[in-house]
């Protein structure tokens, strides 16, 4: 479970709850397994925090953790999950070659949608550097040369052309587009709210990132 919190104060407040329940249905917080971020805003880091304590041990303050296999940063950015993503997917495809040499074209780009397009979680990645990104679509684009036999620079749009793939820019698009619907389709009040106004800054680089992935441009 996480807890997010405005302040160090309200967060001790929802640690204090946790701690009650816990006591009250006779369970216990792993402390060596809880950790502390601080989310930095822009421009400012904060350096000192006061100590924040689980069951009277004071939490480890880390600058990033994994939840629910997703790398979250306390600066806000995305590219250790791009990279965490590129790692993942490369020894997939290492894998599939290995194992899958012999088998028929078929099988191979089916075997490519099923393990190297799911690219995990890119709909929330929102502050990342093109480097990064790039680093990902070119594993992914080589994944599919290594699973085929093709050579390392032949053209990646051919190449996913006579595959009847997506490439790299449609996963995403697509990725994006899902995760727009579902939560306009919400039953929460609050998503549904946000996801309706065009200048909420969530929406507004969704429809950024889709447009700018079909080689158009907005004003």
């Amino acid at each position: 479970m996480v807890l997010l919190s405005p302040s160090a104060a309200a967060l001790r407040r929802l640690i204090l709850i946790c701690e009650e329940y816990a006591s009250a249905h006779g369970l216990i917080y792993n402390v060596r397994k809880s950790e502390l971020m601080v989310f930095q805003a822009r421009g400012r880091k904060i350096e000192h925090v006061p100590p924040i304590k689980l069951n009277d041990v004071a939490l480890l303050r880390v600058s990033s953790f994994k939840y629910l296999g997703h790398v979250v940063t306390e600066d806000m950015k995305d590219d250790n999950d791009i990279e965490r993503e590129r790692r993942a997917m490369a020894v997939r495809c290492n894998m599939l070659a290995r194992r899958f040499s012999r088998c028929s074209t078929g099988v191979k780009i089916m075997l490519f949608k099923t393990y190297c397009q799911t690219l995990y979680t890119c709909n929330l990645w929102v502050s990342y550097t093109q480097r990064a990104l790039s680093a990902l679509r070119v594993q992914y684009n080589n994944s599919l040369r290594m699973l085929l036999g093709l050579p390392r620079h032949c053209s990646a749009s051919e190449m996913f052309a006579h595959a009847h793939t997506d490439g790299f820019n449609a996963v995403l698009r697509k990725r994006i587009a899902s995760l727009l619907r579902r939560v306009r389709d919400s039953p929460n009040t609050i998503l549904r709210g946000l996801s309706d106004k065009f200048d909420c800054p969530i929406v507004r680089h969704w429809v950024r990132a889709h447009v700018h992935m079909t080689g158009d441009r907005l004003p």
